[in-house]
């Protein structure tokens, strides 16, 4: 399905959150400190790269950005991307699972993803593959789309995301099936409260969720203990 959509991806990706999802990629990666510092990045779940090229602007010169996603079309993207972009150079991306990921333990000081909690199938083992892969002290971001709270902004939600977006994916992407998947994906979701619980399982300490549109959006941090 992934594959099916790639060249639509990032064009629904703006319509759909009303360009919101590049404000909120760029919270993400000011929230793991990233700002001119020499650090190697995963990004778990790369899709076409936004979030890593986001991240890539940040880091020090010598820092690097690894994208890690089994999609391989969304991957070709990421990587045609690379070459128009002032701070391609310091990504590279690698076609895998993040539930088996092809890197030693402890080789990243920062791990991060942006829309992809709701398509994975054992978040405990997410985590705990994140947690494997930090370095003592890593941080960890995980950015998603949840069921918003009770209320009216709910109602106004509902309506749109699970009733006009697969319209707008049928339209502008020829996919209706996956958009409605994306509708659905999150209508079964976790409520943010228990993906803060799963994170802490893992190992994580200092864990800590940022809301947006009335918790809609949400930001989840974390960081791996220096010494357990």
């Amino acid at each position: 399905m992934f594959d099916r959509i790639a060249r639509r991806y990032d064009l629904l990706n703006r319509v759909i959150s009303l360009h919101l999802d590049t404000v909120w990629r760029r919270k993400l990666t000011r929230a793991l400190g990233l700002p001119q510092r020499d650090l190697l990045v995963l990004d778990l779940g790369t899709g076409t790269g936004d979030l890593a090229l986001s991240a890539a602007q940040e880091i020090g010169e010598k820092g690097e950005i690894v994208g890690l996603d089994f999609s391989l079309e969304m991957l070709r993207l990421a990587q045609a991307k690379k070459g128009r972009s002032s701070c391609g150079e310091k990504t590279i991306y690698i076609q895998g699972t993040a539930l088996a990921a092809p890197f030693r333990k402890e080789s990243f000081d920062a791990a991060m993803s942006a829309f992809v909690l709701r398509n994975v199938g054992d978040l405990d083992l997410f985590f705990l593959e994140a947690y494997r892969l930090l370095k003592p002290g890593g941080k960890l971001a995980s950015l998603d789309i949840f069921p918003p709270q009770r209320g009216p902004f709910s109602l106004l939600y509902s309506l749109y995301f699970y009733r006009l977006v697969p319209w707008i994916g049928a339209r502008l992407a020829h996919d209706r099936t996956a958009y409605q998947y994306l509708s659905d994906s999150v209508r079964g979701f976790h409520a943010p409260e228990t993906i803060a619980q799963i994170i802490q399982g893992a190992g994580f300490e200092k864990v800590r969720t940022e809301k947006f549109l009335l918790g809609a959006v949400c930001l989840h941090l974390g960081e791996k203990p220096i010494q357990r």
